[in-house]
């Protein structure tokens, strides 16, 4: 409950700064100067063209954001997003649970209030916190939440979900540093079974029927809460930074149980267990390249293990994640990217489907040709067949309007990253206008 009670404290005390600051402008005769609007609407509509073919999504979102704020030390962001999907309206393709999950959607987007003095800043409220970024994976960005009912397929403006948090920063000349502690946490939005990217648990033995039980997510207490900290430091043009990171993880494992009566049937419950997490980040502008890197050590997280003896059907593997990319700028607009990723295991168990050493690459092309702006990214692994391909163009259109067109592809193997959604090929279109 203390989780709860902070964000209601925080949203009040929003409301109240909202109110608040209204009021004094409006005493000094400006009632909206300090207070800017924005946000988008944007259109969403994708078809699935795998077998079975089928309409999966006609999306409308609108994204609303206010700022405002007493002085130049204390300020106030509140924002929401409200969505329906169609797709629901015109046929039966999905279950029920599936269609109340997703048909339509209130999220709290940044709510939060920042207080400036000195060297130090302290941001109360729902936020982003975003310590790493590379092309199309997640690797160093260790505390965001993510709504994965489309995989990593959405842009991460859409993909992440913001988490309330308490944010201590202190900066002095080159030297960065942050403290963060999250009292409710905010987890990975995995959907419901029968959706188009539900990450399915691999089936049972033959014979065997087949459950997934509802999500159990950890009680809201300071047990269950959230820490960590970050170093940055600008050196010789080195952008380097350092983590480590304490949380329930955000993403599910599915807990295993194995029934013979009254029926033969293997029973999985989406769980959320404790994880470590230290990383190191770094970048650097090389002229016309820029050169990223990150490495993120996991420990205590669990993987699904095929062997029927292991009770809960969950291992404990401590992997080091890492990605190294460049990014160069050529004529004419173009843009590539490059970027090898990969995962070790140390305490490696051959029941899993992980390999000892997991090795990937990923490349992007991009270029500008007026106001139309296509782009290639196609992600694979290098030790199996597994992959992902997304042409798109982006076509702006107007001011303030753009209109985008493209597919996402998937191949290789059941168990694969990308494989296991290979009946899932799509295409897609949207449109979206900022206000």
């Amino acid at each position: 409950m203390i989780g709860r009670q902070f964000a209601v404290k925080v949203i009040s005390a929003l409301v109240i700064t909202t109110s608040a600051s209204a009021a004094v402008a409006a005493k000094e005769g400006g009632a909206a100067s300090n207070i800017t609007f924005s946000g988008n609407w944007q259109f969403e509509g994708a078809r699935t063209v795998a077998t079975p073919e089928h309409a999966s999504k006609l999306k409308n979102s609108v994204d609303i954001n206010l700022r405002g704020g007493f002085s130049e030390s204390v300020k106030w962001k509140m924002g929401g997003r409200f969505s329906y999907d169609a797709v629901y309206d015109i046929n039966n393709f999905y279950p029920a649970a599936v269609e109340h999950d997703q048909r339509r959607e209130a999220l709290a987007l940044e709510n939060y209030l920042d207080v400036s003095q000195g060297d130090w800043d302290l941001r109360l409220g729902r936020q982003h916190i975003i310590w790493g970024e590379v092309i199309g994976l997640f690797f160093a960005d260790v505390v965001s939440a993510r709504d994965m009912r489309e995989f990593i397929l959405p842009e991460f403006d859409r993909l992440r979900i913001p988490q309330w948090a308490t944010r201590a920063e202190y900066s002095k000349n080159d030297f960065h540093a942050e403290a963060i502690w999250i009292p409710y946490m905010t987890y990975d939005n995995i959907g419901k079974p029968g959706a188009e990217f539900y990450p399915f648990p691999p089936p049972g033995p033959a014979g065997f029927g087949y459950v997934i039980r509802d999500e159990v997510k950890p009680s809201n207490n300071l047990s269950n809460s959230a820490y960590g900290v970050r170093f940055s430091y600008l050196l010789g043009g080195w952008d380097l930074s350092a983590f480590a990171y304490s949380s329930q993880d955000a993403s599910p494992v599915f807990v295993r149980e194995v029934l013979t009566v009254p029926a033969p049937a293997v029973v999985y419950t989406p769980e959320h267990r404790r994880i470590h997490q230290t990383g190191v980040t770094l970048a650097k502008d090389l002229s016309d390249m820029v050169a990223k890197a990150e490495i993120v050590y996991t420990g205590d997280r669990e993987y699904t293990v095929t062997r029927l003896s292991d009770g809960d059907g969950l291992v404990k593997q401590n992997t080091v994640d890492y990605i190294l990319g460049l990014e160069w700028t050529l004529p004419d607009d173009n843009r590539l990217n490059v970027q090898l990723f990969g995962r070790y295991v140390s305490n490696h168990d051959p029941d899993t489907f992980l390999r000892k050493n997991e090795k990937g690459v990923t490349l992007l092309w991009s270029s500008k040709f007026g106001n139309w702006e296509p782009q290639m990214l196609v992600m694979s692994s290098l030790n199996r067949s597994d992959w992902l391909a997304r042409p798109r163009v982006v076509w702006n259109f107007a001011r303030n309007w753009r209109a985008a067109f493209g597919a996402d592809y998937f191949g290789g193997q059941s168990t694969g990253f990308f494989g296991r959604f290979d009946d899932k090929d799509r295409v897609y279109t949207e449109v979206r206008y900022t206000f």
